[in-house]
């Protein structure tokens, strides 16, 4: 079953994010992109370099009217604390959820029931809060934010140009192709 064009499920979840404790629901999530950024858990290995590296690109997602929301199955005070005592998650400035119920992971598919926490998946959802785009990668191995950036900036395209589709490594400004019966077998 795949999980494109799925709604996110009506949620309301705390969040650590600039030094505050606040709440954030799917009405946040409206009406603008997203990234669901799942990682296992807080004080781990790969996931603080994953999540430094979101951070060093969180303005450009911003010029595109795409907030980050990184989200583990921990708290929101476990969040803080591991904001106060990493120097690379202490550059984090896009709000991190906490969902230890699991109910953002299970409504994705991403929760490990084995171990209870998240697999590393990244969702972008569309402004009507759909999926358009999704990974799930193995527990051991980290994403790249660039690569995260272009999936969005390509999804973006196709969402306003719906005739047009976007080849590999498709970068905004470069030739896009509109699928036509005359490009079967010629591409």
């Amino acid at each position: 079953m795949t999980l494109l064009q799925h709604e996110i499920t009506d949620f309301t979840v705390n969040a650590f994010q600039n030094g505050d404790f606040r709440e954030v629901s799917k009405k946040d999530v409206l009406g603008h992109w997203s990234v669901f950024f799942f990682y296992p858990a807080d004080f781990t290995f790969v996931c603080p370099t994953e999540l430094e590296d979101l951070a060093d690109k969180y303005e450009e997602f911003k010029k595109l009217d795409c907030e980050i929301y990184s989200v583990s199955c921990d708290t929101h005070y476990a969040h803080k604390a591991w904001h106060d005592a990493s120097e690379n998650i202490a550059k984090i400035t896009y709000p991190m959820l906490a969902d230890p119920t699991a109910l953002l992971a299970k409504d994705l598919d991403t929760y490990n029931e084995a171990d209870g926490t998240a697999e590393r998946g990244d969702f972008i959802i569309n402004p009507e809060g759909k999926v358009v785009a999704y990974e799930v990668t193995s527990s051991n191995v980290g994403r790249n934010a660039d690569e995260l950036l272009r999936r969005v900036k390509a999804s973006q395209f196709v969402y306003e140009h719906g005739d047009q589709v976007c080849p590999a490594k498709w970068e905004p400004g470069e030739a896009t192709i509109a699928p036509s019966l005359n490009l079967v077998g010629q591409l």
